[in-house]
């Protein structure tokens, strides 16, 4: 990952939601999951396995002060609902919750949901494991689909109750 050319694209670019959302392909991402205002998809820096993505489809920037107090409780039951999800699907040791970006770069709230796999050690765990400078895994295509497809059928069936 050249990091130099990311903050390019997060500072000077279209909002990288927006693009994936409305289907620009340049922003492609595996989706795991798609209401009519929610949009939950796989990392495509992911630093840990199974890392997604979850977001409002809405352009805000403020999450706390652009969402009222339902759709901020249904997009939080969402980041929980994917959280388990993946938890069902790549079983880590602990489950990371995230709410990034800025007004110069990534505005529009995004939670990333990261599993750290057991045994990683303590120096390379939390701040550590999330973050891209330490390095991104090399996911085959195929493998993301695959991925992918799990954690869709992991999502669904908790939606359901299951």
């Amino acid at each position: 990952m050249d990091l130099g050319t990311y903050e390019q694209r997060a500072r000077g670019g279209p909002c990288f939601v927006c693009s994936f959302v409305a289907g620009d392909p340049a922003y492609a991402h595996e989706t795991v999951y798609e209401d009519d205002a929610h949009v939950a998809f796989l990392d495509r820096y992911p630093t840990l396995p199974g890392k997604v993505l979850v977001a409002p489809k809405a352009h805000v920037e403020h999450v706390v002060r652009d969402l009222d107090e339902a759709a901020y409780t249904r997009l939080t039951l969402l980041v929980r609902t994917v959280a388990l999800a993946v938890e069902d699907v790549v079983a880590p040791e602990r489950t990371y919750l995230l709410s990034l970006g800025s007004a110069e770069g990534n505005a529009h709230p995004h939670w990333h949901i990261a599993g750290l796999p057991p045994g990683v050690p303590y120096a390379r765990q939390q701040y550590h494991a999330l973050m891209t400078e330490h390095g991104v895994l090399d996911v085959r295509p195929e493998d993301g689909a695959a991925t992918a497809a799990r954690l869709r059928r992991a999502v669904a069936e908790r939606l359901r109750g299951g």
